[in-house]
Order: structure tokens, then C-alpha cells, then sequence
């Protein structure tokens, strides 16, 4: 389940990848049902949109089989190829589900997660129902994480630029999709009468030049080591 030499050239140079790897069809329904249940009973905390709750969010916080999700090897062991054998969750970027529908507007403006290369994360989008053209599957423009950091997305030339380039990618249920966060990208138009649901999680290794633990990132994988010159010697 690593990622072969090309398949990680790839991601660095288009700045996405589709995993080889994905979720089983039962781990897919298990996930989608204790979404659907927080979101019946208004678990916090919750996005709403027109009185109708459209994404939940702290989703490590949930327990059980989100966190399941989030540390499953179908994720982890491609990831691994990407970013070493030291792996942290973000909770405070990303770390929720959101439920599309025709009248849903979040995120359809191009942008970026990131706004500079040297913070940049690997998202993780999980895909619990099919997405395709129709229902509004993720857009991306190719190679965009290479643009200058803080390239403005406000301008319309810009905006005009980037939506000449983005193209979609349609995923079925259960698939992964890895991007890197400067990566220019946004959701696509649901216009059909069903959901689309998705999963989006943020991983990046450990700042190495960190000596003390962050608790807004979860250690999922490996440890986090410490290089900083400072460090005593033995």
C-alpha cells in the first residue's frame, strides 16, 4: 500500500494523487451513519447553512470509528511515502465531514488551504458517496502549489486564470484523494436533489525543530524527534 517513486513524483509535481488504496464499502456505511446520526442530533460542533446543519467538525474529538478513520492504514501507509514515517494530525485545520446538497455554497470559490509552502499540509479527502460532475466532485488546477506563496486568488484575472485550468475529479465512494494544501482547488456545484458527503483531514510530520508538544496536532504514526543544534549532545 506505499506509493511507488512515480506515483509520489506525481503528486509532487501536479500536486495531488489519487491513493491506489481505499476504504471498504462497511467501513464506508459504518462512517457515514455516525455522521448522519451527530448531524440528526446537532452534536457540536456544527456548521449550519439556512437552519440545516451542513458539516460537522472536530471530528478526532468524536472517538470511535472517526478516529478509526483518521489512523486506518489504508490512509496512513501511502501517506507514509509522502511524508516519512512520522505523522501528525492537525485538529485545528480541516478534522471534519462536510454534507453537500444543490443549495450548498461553501467552498466553491477557488483558494488555498495554506498560504505559504513551508506551513503547507497533506489533505486527505475521503469520498463517502460517489462524486462526479453532477453532484459537484473537487476541482484542482494542476501544479497551482508551485504559484508564488500569497499569490492573490482576489483579482479577476486570476480568478479567471484559475478557472480555465481547474479540472474535476470524479471519485467513488470510499476513495482517497491526497493534495497538497497550496494546491489551488475548490468544491464543485451540487445540482442534483441528492448529498454528497466527504471527509476532510489534514496530516503533516513533525516540526523537527520543535521541542515541546503541540495540543493541537495527535502523534498518529511514529514520534516526534527533535534536531534542533540546541539539543544537548549525548
Amino acid at each position: 500500500m506505499e506509493l511507488t517513486s512515480q506515483e509520489i513524483q506525481l503528486f509532487r509535481h501536479n500536486g495531488f494523487i489519487r491513493f491506489p488504496t481505499q476504504l471498504s464499502k462497511e467501513h464506508v456505511e459504518a462512517l457515514k451513519s455516525a455522521a448522519l446520526k451527530d448531524i440528526a442530533e446537532g452534536v457540536e460542533p456544527v456548521a449550519r447553512q439556512d437552519g440545516r446543519i451542513i458539516r460537522i467538525s472536530a471530528v478526532w474529538q468524536r472517538g470511535g470509528i472517526f478516529q478509526e478513520t483518521i489512523t486506518c492504514n489504508e490512509i496512513l501507509n501511502p501517506l507514509e511515502s509522502l511524508l516519512g514515517s512520522n505523522i501528525e494530525f492537525v485538529l485545528n485545520r480541516h478534522n471534519h465531514i462536510y454534507l453537500r446538497d444543490a443549495g450548498s455554497t461553501h467552498s466553491l470559490e477557488l483558494h488555498r488551504d495554506v498560504g505559504h509552502w513551508s506551513r503547507t499540509i497533506a489533505t486527505v479527502l475521503i469520498y463517502l458517496e460517489d462524486t462526479n460532475l453532477e453532484n459537484g466532485c473537487t476541482r484542482v488546477v494542476p501544479g497551482s502549489h508551485h504559484l508564488p506563496a500569497f499569490a492573490s486568488l482576489n483579482d479577476e484575472k486570476t480568478q479567471q486564470i484559475a478557472a480555465n485550468q481547474a479540472i474535476p475529479l470524479p471519485m467513488p465512494a470510499g476513495g482517497l484523494l491526497a493534495i497538497d494544501s497550496m494546491i489551488i482547488h475548490s468544491a464543485g456545484v451540487n445540482r442534483t436533489d441528492r448529498t454528497r458527503m466527504s471527509m476532510t483531514l489534514g496530516y503533516h510530520s513533525p516540526d523537527e525543530l520543535t521541542w515541546e508538544d503541540n495540543p493541537r496536532r495527535v502523534l498518529v504514526r511514529g514520534e516526534r524527534p527533535y534536531r534542533g543544534n540546541d539539543k544537548p549532545r549525548e
